[in-house]
This record gives C-alpha cells, sequence and structure tokens, in this order.
C-alpha cells in the first residue's frame, strides 16, 4: 500500500484548505486511517483518526471543531477538511494507514506542508 498527500500549500488565518490522501492498493481491503502532523523543531502528533467504515472518527483536542476527517472507500481516498486555520496549524501534515499491525500506524505518506500566515 502507498500513501499519497495532496493538498498543502500557503494560506492565510481564517481560511479553509482540504487535504486528501490516496491509498494506492490493488486490494480491496479498507484500513483504518489518520492524520497526523509535525511542526518544525517538534514531534509528529495525532490530528484525526477514521476507522475502515468511516463510521467512527476521533479528533486531537487542538483541532476539534474545526477540523473533518472522511474517506470515500470507492475512491480509495481519506480527506483533512481544516477550516479556521491558525498559524499554529503550520506543519508537514502525514497520512497514516494500519496495514499490517493491530495498534497504531505502519503505512505512512510522504507528507503535505501546510503554512498558515498570519
Amino acid at each position: 500500500v502507498q500513501l499519497v498527500e495532496s493538498g498543502g500549500g500557503l494560506v492565510q488565518v481564517g481560511d479553509s484548505m482540504r487535504l486528501s490522501c490516496v491509498a494506492c492498493t490493488r486490494t480491496s481491503s479498507m484500513y483504518n486511517m489518520a492524520w497526523f502532523r509535525q511542526a518544525p523543531g517538534k514531534e509528529r502528533e495525532f490530528v484525526a483518526a477514521i476507522n475502515w467504515s468511516g463510521g467512527s472518527t476521533r479528533y486531537a483536542d487542538s483541532v476539534k471543531g474545526r477540523f473533518t476527517i472522511s474517506r470515500d472507500n470507492a475512491k480509495k481516498t481519506m480527506y483533512l477538511q481544516m477550516n479556521s486555520l491558525k498559524p499554529e496549524d503550520t506543519a508537514v501534515y502525514y497520512c497514516a494507514a494500519r496495514v499490517a499491525v493491530a495498534d497504531g500506524y505502519d503505512t505512512w505518506g510522504r507528507g503535505t506542508q501546510i503554512t498558515v500566515s498570519s
């Protein structure tokens, strides 16, 4: 499975942006997936997660109410809709999938940069 993120860029405070993550796989298997981010000089942190069917989601407190995670299994794509962006949302955003492990995430995309300018 290969994960490919897209949708990053430079935005202004208060703007919205949507990230996409395509799971490139020949199988029809669906995976629990998540978004993480890493700001300069900081450790990678959890942002949001969604289960294989899309019926269950959870969020980091820092993005709750502003970000929405979703997925379209027919397109093998996961999304992160980000609203009311803040400078502290500036980071490289990574998508992740739980492919061959019982917990956590073992497959990662290469990341996409989001910069929120004030």
